[in-house]
């Protein structure tokens, strides 16, 4: 049961006098909507890829933790016996932090459809991918002050031993990476040379880095691909996206990158409404798939234009390291390159500012 009283993101988090004041110096205003056709075409996916940040901009503003204005046993009360049997896994597994900003959508009629739905599926025996206890992993492993970066997937992997609620990733060692994981090691490899392609497709180091892994549909029946589409999960999770969007940038007043691979992703993204494309990165491509990586897939270079955008916000602790194998660290490359990003913004200051040169002459 709701309450009926609909509230800002920014209720559910507090910031620190000295952090207001430094964040409203930093601040940056939002621009115009975009209009449907310039969301249009900053998601085709046939076009080259779209970079739209500001200049040299660095954040040093730690995003505020989440408030305690968020009582979670306070809102569990509100609701009615049926509405916590059908919303026991989101209380007891997903992330504090999403919690508190998703929780008024778990109590609309379209989610609690999607729970019954989903109970429907496991009391007929049915096999459901993710486990469980797996299906909101994403929001553990990235809780949302955390999180850099977006990877929008589309469906979980539907077979055994593959999904475990992290969009590409497929956790059992003894599993093989599928196809489209494949590919995207083909494309780190490209970025960085020194990238050793795994054997296995675990990608959590991603995700405790703050890379959010996120497929459009959380879950889908076993051997049988998109069963679970079009039953709210996509709503869901669009929400999901809004929500984020709207903490990093109006409560920690910091931009993330958002990469979109193939179609359905990038019209996810068009979907969730009004963003500030001045603040944040929106990297898309075709999908990293057999059937379209050949398209360009293997040169959006996405993985080094993300860390070079993070690195010019977030300064070398922003940086993600992109390794996965046990000992294989990009850090020296990226420390080459975090040298010639400074040595790029000491000629970008000094090209501003000619006054300065010409005194010292």
């Amino acid at each position: 049961m709701s309450t009926g009283v609909k509230r800002s993101i920014t209720d559910f988090f507090t910031v620190s006098k000295r952090q207001k004041s430094t964040l409203a110096k930093t601040a940056k205003p939002i621009t115009d909507k975009p209009s449907s056709e310039k969301v249009k075409k900053s998601t085709d996916e046939n076009s080259s890829t779209k970079i739209v940040a500001p200049g040299l901009s660095m954040f040093h503003v730690r995003p505020p933790s989440i408030s305690h204005k968020f009582d979670k046993q306070a809102w569990i009360k509100t609701l009615t016996p049926y509405q916590k049997q059908l919303l026991d896994l989101e209380i007891n597994t997903m992330d504090d932090s999403w919690l508190a900003v998703m929780h008024e959508e778990m109590t609309k009629s379209y989610f609690l459809d999607l729970k019954k739905f989903l109970e429907g599926e496991w009391k007929s025996g049915k096999t459901i991918f993710p486990p469980k206890d797996d299906i909101y992993s994403w929001s553990r492993l990235a809780p949302l002050s955390k999180v850099r970066v977006l990877i929008l997937g589309q469906d979980p992997y539907h077979n055994f031993n593959q999904a475990h609620g992290l969009a590409f990733s497929v956790h059992d060692p003894r599993t093989r990476p599928p196809p489209s994981l494949n590919n995207i090691y083909k494309c780190l490899k490209i970025d960085y040379p020194d990238f050793q392609i795994p054997k296995s497709g675990d990608l959590t180091k991603w995700a405790e880095q703050g890379v959010l892994l996120l497929n459009t549909c959380l879950t889908v029946r076993a051997h049988n691909a998109n069963s679970h589409s079009n039953h709210g999960w996509e709503r869901f999770t669009s929400a999901a996206i809004r929500k984020l969007i709207e903490y990093k940038n109006h409560v920690a007043h910091q931009g993330i990158v958002i990469i979109a691979w193939g179609s359905p992703a990038q019209r996810t993204i068009g979907k969730v409404g009004r963003i500030d494309w001045g603040q944040n990165l929106f990297l898309k491509s075709v999908h990293p798939s057999p059937l379209s990586a050949s398209r360009g897939f293997f040169d959006c270079h996405h993985f080094v234009k993300c860390n070079d955008w993070l690195f010019r916000r977030y300064g070398a602790e922003g940086l993600i390291d992109w390794a996965i194998v046990d000992g294989n660290k990009l850090s020296d490359l990226e420390e080459k390159r975090k040298k010639s990003l400074e040595l790029e913004k000491e000629v970008d200051i000094h090209k501003r500012s000619p006054e300065k040169s010409e005194e010292k002459d």
